[in-house]
């Protein structure tokens, strides 16, 4: 058996959720990245679901799918956006994933007739999928989140795991702390005593942090950091301040100025580990665009996951918003973005004159009724009124509706998700998924993942990706009917993007004679698009949307 050389980190948070686990593994995975190493990066999500597919966005977040088609925590594509990488399932995992395979291998005979136990076997299919994660991409470091906060019973096992791994690989795990260190308002001080409480946690489960991320809205003063050196038994320089920003993508050269690089090498017995490759050169020019944009462009999001209130439309519709940051920035552009609740529209139908102030309109993607004729209405107006609009996914099958209703002039046009009798259903579910449906098959069931796509010469499309074949990530059931597409085109509507075997519609434009940008895709073109690498079409979009602001000057 040959010996397992790689390097494991583990981040784990302290004190409350959400304190920023997912950005700390991209920034870090970043940082060792551009130092010349390979590294691949694994989300632990201590949930009984086997995958993220079945969540409800205002709950968990976006579900994020990978090109191989596993739907996920919406961390996974905060990794690949820092990373500027295409990761797989083998880098997800939840709790039900990990008790689904052991009791699998049991059914199997697999353990020999044994008494299968949570201790050790939970823990050591644990630490099979990393290392298999690991191997699998040959990388130098793997970085490794465990959802939740530590001394929470979900992810006990994940703990017991990473001791597990400690004792089997000396000097090769390590273990990152994320802990907040809150000023209350009231005291004006900032107190400590949360994260050595949260670090005492972890000691009981037989580990010992090597780093600890101090999140707060200040960054930590010496005497602070001195506290928590004394407290929590680690070495001054491992305390890394991580303030409040504008933009994540301020995290990893905060980190770099608190030596975070420098602590990492040393740990991890890293030579060279100074040499920072010209990527990290290039991160630094595209935070400086984000710094320096002064000119707006405004872009309204039209969806439904807002009755819940502000807080949950980052979580919702994260990867949107960052292509649209993406793109927005490369173009020395300030994004503005308006969270618009279709229902508004649908409630009061006069609403959709304050349309008309936007540079450009989305419609992301979603399943349901709720809102469903106040979107359509949002197009129609966009459509009209030649305000340039980009529908992903969902946003595509209703301009489709739209357009059906009211150019084609049938007006019971629809989608059969919603209205399954409809007499026109110009959107309708895939041949392939209609079992699914009858059987209740709805977990991992979609179209899924990446598939190809060809595109029509002189289009919108073509012209942005400049390429004639493409591949993007699907999460979908329905289709646009074939039925109906001859006389969607004699209407004027432009299918520009079509499956291989030019079966599935990918994309639907407009000409560029008749709107300045009315474009829609069936796949997710946010899942592709990273802070250097910004996403072709949602450039495209941003690109219509400028002129509209110079023309309204």
């Amino acid at each position: 058996m040959t010996r397992d050389n790689r390097k494991y980190i583990f981040v784990v948070g302290g004190v409350i959720s959400g304190v920023g686990k997912g950005i700390t593994v991209s920034s870090i995975s970043k940082i060792l990245q551009d130092r010349g190493l390979k590294v691949t990066a694994i989300k632990i999500d201590p949930y009984i679901n086997t995958d993220a597919g079945t969540m409800n966005p205002t709950e968990h977040g976006e579900v994020f799918v990978l090109d191989d088609g596993d739907e996920t925590d919406q961390d996974m594509g905060n990794y690949e956006r820092f990373l500027d990488i295409s990761l797989t399932r083998a880098n997800y995992m939840t709790t039900g994933r990990v008790y689904q395979e052991v009791i699998n291998h049991e059914r199997n005979l697999d353990y020999g007739g044994k008494c299968v136990e949570v201790i050790p076997h939970i823990p050591l299919e644990i630490i099979r999928r990393i290392k298999e994660a690991g191997r699998g991409v040959r990388a130098d470091v793997v970085v490794i989140e465990v959802g939740g906060t530590v001394g929470e019973y979900q992810n006990i096992l994940f703990m017991e795991a990473a001791r597990i791994m400690k004792i089997e690989l000396p000097g090769q795990v390590f273990f990152t702390m994320v802990s907040y260190v809150p000023i209350p308002s009231k005291v004006g001080e900032m107190k400590t005593k949360p994260t050595q409480h949260a670090v005492r946690t972890l000691n009981a489960s037989g580990l010992q942090p090597d780093i600890i991320i101090a999140r707060s809205e200040r960054p930590l003063d010496e005497k602070r950091k001195e506290k928590l050196s004394f407290f929590c038994n680690i070495s001054k320089e491992h305390i890394i301040s991580a303030p409040d920003v504008d933009s994540i993508y301020d995290v990893p050269l905060n980190f770099e100025k608190e030596r975070l690089g420098t602590v990492l090498c040393h740990l991890l017995h890293i030579k060279n580990g100074k040499r920072i490759s010209p990527r990290f050169a290039e991160w630094k020019k595209f935070v400086r665009k984000v710094h320096r944009a002064r000119a707006e462009v405004k872009i309204a999001v039209i969806g439904k996951y807002f009755d819940t209130g502000d807080f949950i439309l980052s979580d919702s519709y994260i990867s949107v918003i960052e292509a649209i940051k993406h793109s927005a920035y490369h173009l020395n552009r300030r994004p503005l973005l308006s969270w618009l609740n279709a229902l508004d529209f649908e409630k009061s139908p006069d609403r959709l004159k304050e349309l008309s102030q936007y540079d450009g309109i989305i419609i992301p993607g979603g399943f349901g009724g709720r809102g469903i004729e106040g979107k359509i209405a949002a197009i129609r107006y966009a459509r009209e009124h030649k305000i340039p609009y980009f529908g992903l996914c969902y946003g595509m099958q209703l301009a489709i509706v739209e357009y059906a209703r009211n150019v084609l002039k049938l007006k019971d046009a629809h989608t059969t998700e919603i209205n399954p009798k409809t007499s026109h259903p110009v959107i309708a579910v895939m041949e392939s998924q209609k079992q699914n449906l009858i059987n209740a098959r709805y977990g991992g069931s979609m179209r899924l993942g990446a598939y190809l796509a060809v595109l029509k010469d002189k289009t919108i499309a073509r012209i942005a990706y400049n390429t004639r074949t493409i591949s993007e990530r699907h999460r979908h059931r329905y289709e646009v009917n074939p039925e109906y597409i001859e006389r969607l085109e004699k209407a004027g509507l432009v299918f520009s993007g079509r499956s291989p075997d030019g079966k599935l519609m990918e994309i639907a434009e407009l000409p560029r004679t008749e709107h300045p940008f009315f474009l829609g895709t069936q796949f997710h073109p946010e899942f592709k698009s990273h802070p250097l690498a910004p996403h072709p079409l949602f450039s495209a979009f941003i690109k219509s949307a400028i002129i509209k602001t110079k023309k309204k000057k």
